[in-house]
């Protein structure tokens, strides 16, 4: 989550512009304005940079973004939630993420995913590691939930368990046809 405008910038820099081209203002304006990938991870920084601040009017404002990203583009990230540098949403639509995540950086969030927690609790999170991509239609909930570097969740996954480093998750379901009576 970005503290100061230095790093907003440079979450854009990174997430929308790409880290390889120097960062421009005409460039960023350009990107938001034609993409909704882009549009949706410019709001969603901005408002996680106003959220995390303690004037309370900043903070409102904040919390505003966000519930028009959830009317816009049916992306519910929390306010509260941490996400590191680098987040990709392939399809922003149907997003729900929980105050409780604790996402690390470079996490590719595909649509239709969820990121919760199964009840409330005292010191709930829910740990994704670095360089972890989420495939379509992914239910991620538990609490005390950790998710390691480096992991592959495979589309239309159910994660209610610890899944180590360096692993590719999915689940297995198998389809049964049978005929009427």
């Amino acid at each position: 989550m970005p503290k100061t405008v230095e790093e907003l910038k440079k979450f854009w820099h990174v997430e929308i512009l790409g880290d390889r081209s120097k960062f421009s203002w005409i460039k960023l304006y350009r990107r938001v304005s034609r993409s909704n990938s882009s549009n949706c991870l410019f709001w969603l920084r901005l408002s996680q940079y106003l959220y995390g601040k303690s004037n309370r009017t900043l903070k409102s404002y904040g919390k505003r973004i966000n519930k028009s990203l959830t009317r816009k583009f049916g992306v519910e990230i929390m306010p509260g939630a941490e996400i590191g540098i680098g987040l990709s949403l392939g399809h922003p639509t149907a997003i729900v993420v929980s105050r409780a995540a604790r996402i690390g950086k470079n996490c590719s969030i595909r649509q239709c995913t969820t990121i919760g927690l199964s009840h409330e609790t005292d010191a709930p999170f829910i740990h994704i590691g670095d360089n972890v991509s989420i495939g379509a239609h992914t239910c991620i909930m538990g609490t005390h939930l950790t998710i390691g570097d480096n992991v592959t969740i495979g589309a239309a996954s159910f994660v209610n368990k610890d899944i180590p480093s360096d692993m590719t998750y999915i689940t297995r379901k198998e389809s049964t046809l049978r005929p009427k009576n």
